[in-house]
């Protein structure tokens, strides 16, 4: 998985490509030190270019969701289609998270 990071205007962009899954572990913790080092106030996931996510990324966004609240940060998961919504709605992310 790559993760890079973009942010403009209070908003952080974690955008996400390839396979989010145990070995994307380091990147994507990486990417969330990144976003919360910054002063954005919403952090947005984007997973359009994820094809395939498995229960430790599900782990990960809520480590991500976690430590956001901490800092008075809102989440939400943006581009989720296919597999990857599907995945979503069966865990009901969809109470944890805003998805669009």
């Amino acid at each position: 998985m790559q993760a890079s990071v973009t942010v403009t205007e209070g908003r952080a962009v974690i955008r996400l490509e390839g396979r989010f899954d145990f070995n994307s572990h380091r990147d994507f913790r990486e990417a969330i030190d990144t976003v919360l080092a910054s002063p954005a106030s919403t952090i947005v996931v984007d997973l359009g270019s994820v094809e395939y996510l498995d229960s430790s990324a599900l782990g990960m966004l809520l480590m991500l969701r976690d430590r956001a609240k901490g800092a008075a940060r809102e989440v939400a998961l943006a581009n989720c289609r296919g597999a990857v919504k599907q995945i979503l709605d069966i865990a009901n992310f969809g109470k944890l998270f805003s998805i669009d």
